[in-house]
């Protein structure tokens, strides 16, 4: 497998430079019209600015030559195994570990931490979300190998977290819907959708368009799952000490 490091490297600015612009123009509107932060703030936020645009360059740049090439890579090898039930088991500890290097991941913890005065601990809400995306992951696979169609996991998943809101609390409630949209990140979206590219690309009568996608949106609803089951279980307990 051929990688050239730095190839397509000017498209990736280009993309970062279209998605950092509008931000930049409306925070120097938002500066003249209304915030009017002294000097030094501003200094800081155009340092801030400046980091985030290499930041992200260089992580789009890695995705493209390392973690998509690796994973698609890696899903082929997996998925011409003689053995091919190894890729629940993998893809659990795949959606466990990526969940744990997710940025966004990490901020909603320490936020719902924060906000909560520690009602919610950040490791305890980590390892909830990690648990619902491996699982996720674990039921991409297996419908991968057996063709399951993905209405048959969506809707019956969404039906089952409509159920759970009215037992849960509004608190619960809130933080799993968010939790839905952090975990479908960088990590997940780069890394784990190859994987299954490839492993939906060599196994035989897989079309890899109509069964490697659809794995995002069963990793979006199992932390809304995961997060209001962590509430019952929350619920459960305070009526228990009552």
């Amino acid at each position: 497998m051929e990688i050239t490091v730095f190839n397509g490297i000017k498209d990736v600015i280009i993309e970062v430079l279209f998605a950092l612009i509008p931000l930049i123009l409306f925070f120097l509107i938002s500066q003249v019209l209304f915030l009017k932060l002294p000097w030094k703030k501003v200094s800081d936020i155009i340092k801030g600015i400046v980091l985030a645009f290499i930041g992200l360059t260089l992580f789009l740049q890695g995705v493209h030559v390392g973690f998509e090439p690796a994973g698609k890579l890696m899903g082929e090898i997996l998925g011409a195994k003689s053995y091919r039930w190894i890729l629940i088991p993998i893809g659990f500890l795949l959606g466990f570990v990526a969940t744990i290097a997710e940025p966004a991941v990490r901020i909603l913890n320490h936020e719902v931490d924060k906000v909560s005065g520690g009602y919610i601990p950040q490791r305890v809400l980590l390892y909830t979300l990690c648990i619902g995306v491996g699982i996720s992951i674990a039921l991409a696979m297996l419908r991968l190998l057996v063709g399951i169609p993905i209405i048959w996991m969506i809707l019956p998943g969404y039906l089952l977290a409509l159920v759970m809101v009215q037992y849960s609390t509004p608190t619960f409630t809130a933080v799993a819907f968010d939790a839905g949209g952090v975990a479908t990140g960088p990590m997940t979206v780069t890394f784990i959708m190859a994987v299954a590219l490839g492993v939906g690309e060599v196994l035989p009568g897989r079309n890899p368009i109509t069964d490697s996608f659809g794995m995002i949106a069963l990793v979006a609803l199992a932390p809304i799952i995961s997060v209001l089951t962590l509430g019952l279980l929350y619920s459960w307990k305070e009526r228990r000490n009552d």
